[in-house]
Order: C-alpha cells, then structure tokens, then sequence
C-alpha cells in the first residue's frame, strides 16, 4: 500500500467519475433510440475523441476525402469528410495562431480565386433565396449544395495546413485513395444478411442497379460502387508505379491487380470511368516518354488486337460491360445500346433546353435556392415524372444537376463564376505542373500522376460529365495533396555558371594559360 502513486490513483477516479455517468448515460439512451438521443451520443462521442482528433485530424482528412460514409445520426445526413474539413482546418487555424512557426504551406496564387469564388457563392445565395436547409425545417430549399461548394472550397485551406514528410508520401497517397474502396459496401445490401443492415445507416446504399435489389445479377445490374472501388485501386497503382513500372516490372502482382482492377470498372457500366481510365493511361503514357520506346510499337499492336477481338465479343459481353462500351462503334445488344442512347438522348435534351437561359443568368445566376412547393411539385412525392415535361423543369435540372460543368458554373453563378473558375483552374494547372516539372525525383511517379489527374479531371468536366458542386473539392484534393507533398510550389532551379580556372605557374606566381595546339593559331 505504501506504492501507490497519488497521480496515478486520482486520474483513475477522474476517468470512473467521468466514464461511469457516461455510460448510464448512453445505456439510458439506447433503450429509446430516436434521432434526438442519436445526435446526443454522437456528441458524445465526438467529445470523448477529441484527444485523437488532436493528433491524428490531418491523416483522418486525407482518409475521408473520398470516403462514402455518412453522420446519419446529424440533420441532413452530412458525410465524414464535411466534418473532417471543418475540424482539421480549425484546429490548424488554431495551432497557428498559438504558434507563430506553424505557417500554411504557400498556395501559389490559387487561395485568391477559391477567395473570389467564395465571394461569388455568397453573394449569389444572398440575392437568390439564401442558404435555406430542408432537413432544418426552412421553406427554402437548396442550402445543402452550398454547404459542399463551401467545404468544398475550405477543404483546400486544410490540406495545405501542413506539410506531409515525404517518408510518409506514400502512405499518405495510399489514405488518399483507400476511402473511396468503400464504395463498394454500397452495392452489397442485397448479399449482407438482414441483421448486417444498420451498416447502411453509416454507408448509404448505392441507387443503382444493386443498391436495394433483391435480384441483383452480376453483370446485369449496375455496381457504381465497385467501379468506383476497383477505379481507386487503379488511381492508386499509377499514382506510385507509374505505367513503366507496373507494367514493365518483376514484381507480377502489379500487373495482375491492374488488370482486375480495370475489369471491374466495367461492373458499374459507367462509360465516363472507362473513358477516364483511358485518358489516364494514355496521359501517363505519353509523360513517361514512352512514345519514343519500343512499348509504343507494342502498344499500338496489342490495340489492334484487341479490337479484332472485341468487335466479335461485344455481343456476348455482360451488360454492363456493353453499356461501358457503348461510346464505341461496336455491335453490342439492342438493349444496353438503348439505355445507353436514353442516357445520352436526356442530357442532350436537358442542354438544349437551358442554353438559351444563359443569358438570362449572366449577371446574376439562379443559384441552387428553391421553394417548397416547387420541391412538391416537381421532386416531391406528388411529382409526376412524363416524357412532355418541360426539360427546363426536369427535376434534375431544377435542382442544379445538369451533368454539365460547364453549365452548372455558368447557369448557377454567371459569368462571374465563369471567370473565378477559369482564374482557379489556371492557377491550379501551374502549381501541378511545377511540381511535375521541378519536384523531387523521389515524388516523380506521384507529381506525375497528379498533374495527369488535372488535366484529365479537366477534360472531363468540360466533355464528359461535370459539376462544380463535387468538383471543387475535387480539384482541391489534387492540387492540395501536389503542394502538401511538395511542401510549396517547386521552381526552376537557379543556374549557376562554374568559375574560369587558370592555373597558376608553381615558380612565378603567374597566371599559366594553356597554350593552344598549332592547329589553331
């Protein structure tokens, strides 16, 4: 007894007086859960993981930026990585003001036109409705969009709070992508047993073919969410490989896992990822120089044939496998090429019905705010959905959603969303391209596949699909893991000429220039 350590045994009765009320507490509350005794134990929580959130919020970020998960017990079912941008950059905010040798990483300029883009978001909701939240009761509905552009735009504030050390440069890269695996827990709900389904209060299930589907068949019904996995695996290999080294290496796993990673990309029967991983490896392709190589010749001979394979197969391909491919000049089933089309036929309806607002929306754009009863009657339950609606009116496209980038900046937030976009995408090409250009050679493989990732992540939001509610944190991810990895923007290094060397006569002391051959006189 006379060992007992006094500290040792009052911070053991702190911990009891403080965890023993707590779990009456929360036992109590589960005996009647409801959404109020739900949001009280996640206080809780939050409360009692505070400490680690101190110390491990910035890998916590960097995990959740891709991550499906959901604060199902908080109004509006906000996601992890919401949360996680507001608390790692305000513990960062306060790390720094209470120690001065804390700074944020250099941004390069492009902090200036998120600012501005800031501003225009406010402004715009200010003079169209305001932040108006259904799930917080308001009449004006809309306000969740603006949330995202806003975490959106702060989430690049956060992830430049700090340098990463580059021993850890991989690892980090491997939390980057790892999230996003999760993606495909989604598509399982019609395969988990029953008393397994409380996950999808955390992880929502997917809204496609296998979301909710008791009759789910592999290869008939769309798994967006394992696409979405298998394309993080594959954004993950190129990441730290490259294409020479996953492709033209001993180590076999590599190859292999690529492989399957790509065919299961077509589970989803998204022709947009498919396109996106083309565009990816060609991109990488071409910055690895291996154009100039041989692997050119043996690329452009393993296309052809695959193509000479693929013409007679296409027909007797899954259909989701038909309907990724349907981009293509292939004869694949009437059935996947009509689903296909329909997409296609819908957006392009969609388009042509709210080009001609643009002008209407130059000034001041329409914002994301719309009222109750618009809600009720175009999205609500009493909504009724025929082929000769307005496509103006397609709920889709009244709520913002027009799969267009560059539609939803400029109908959204005019001309002067326009500009602030085209400003941040600028700034944003040089950081990435600096990096690319002048960064560690350790970091190659990583600056490279980044500055591909824009360029791509670009051509993507202007051809393909788009939109600036996503893609804001999108771009904010890429070009913030380049400076947080880079530790700053990289520059051209200085050029230093060498010093003239004139050798000294050992006797005199006098300069002994070299005398020139005959030849030369």
């Amino acid at each position: 007894m006379n060992n007992v350590n006094p500290t040792a045994l009052l911070r053991s009765l702190i911990v009891y007086a403080v965890c023993v009320p707590l779990a009456i507490i929360v036992g109590y509350l589960l005996t009647s859960l409801d959404y109020q005794s739900m949001g009280l134990i996640g206080f809780l929580a939050a409360i009692m993981i505070f400490p680690l959130l101190m110390k491990w919020h910035y890998p916590l970020l960097v995990l959740s930026w891709a991550m499906p998960v959901t604060l199902f017990f908080l109004p509006g079912h906000p996601t992890l990585f919401l949360a996680m941008a507001a608390i790692s950059l305000t513990i960062s905010v306060v790390e720094r003001i209470l120690d001065r040798n804390k700074p944020f990483l250099p941004t390069g300029g492009v902090a200036w036109p998120l600012l501005a883009f800031l501003l225009v978001i406010v402004i715009t909701a200010k003079l169209t409705g305001g932040f108006g939240l259904r799930s917080m009761g308001s009449d004006v509905y809309g306000g969740k969009k603006y949330i995202f552009l806003i975490v959106g735009i702060l989430s690049f504030f956060a992830i430049t709070a700090r340098p990463i050390p580059k021993r850890y440069a991989n690892l980090y890269v491997g939390l980057y992508f790892a999230g996003g695996i999760l993606n495909f827990v989604s598509d399982m709900y019609s395969y988990v047993p029953s008393p397994l389904h409380f996950i999808y209060q955390v992880i929502p299930p997917s809204i496609f073919g296998t979301g909710l589907d008791d009759d789910a068949v592999l290869g008939v019904s769309r798994m967006g969410g394992v696409a979405t996995a298998a394309g993080c695996v594959f954004s993950w290999l190129l990441a730290l490989y490259g294409f020479r080294d996953n492709m033209l290496t001993s180590k076999f796993w590599r190859p292999v896992l690529m492989g399957i990673t790509f065919i299961l990309m077509f589970l989803g029967g998204f022709r947009a990822i498919i396109l996106g991983a083309f565009i990816m490896l060609a991109l990488i392709f071409y910055l690895e120089k291996m154009h100039r190589t041989g692997m050119m010749m043996v690329m452009l001979l393993g296309g052809l044939l695959g193509a000479a394979l693929l013409v007679p197969m296409a027909p007797h391909l899954p259909f989701t496998f038909q309907r990724a491919l349907a981009f293509l000049p292939l004869n694949i089933s009437p059935e996947a090429r009509l689903n296909a089309d329909a997409s296609t036929e819908w957006r392009l309806e969609i388009w042509q019905a709210l080009l001609p607002q643009v002008p209407k929306y130059l000034l001041l754009g329409k914002g994301y705010a719309f009222s109750a009863e618009t809600f009720n009657e175009s999205m609500g339950r009493d909504a009724m959905f025929q082929k000769t609606i307005d496509a103006a009116e397609n709920p889709l496209a009244l709520a913002g959603d027009f799969h267009s980038g560059p539609l939803s900046v400029v109908l959204s937030f005019g001309v002067w969303g326009v500009i602030v976009w085209l400003w941040y995408w600028v700034a944003g090409f040089f950081v990435v391209w600096r990096n690319y250009k002048y960064g560690d050679p350790a970091l190659a493989h990583i600056n490279r596949y980044f500055f591909a990732a824009f360029i791509a992540k670009c051509f993507g939001f202007l051809f393909i699909f788009g939109d600036v509610v996503g893609d804001v944190g999108g771009f904010a991810g890429l070009i913030g893991m380049s400076i947080a990895l880079n530790h700053g923007i990289m520059r051209r290094p200085a050029q230093t000429t060498a010093p003239i060397r004139i050798n000294q006569n050992p006797r005199s002391g006098q300069p002994r220039f070299p005398v020139r051959p005959a030849f030369q006189r």
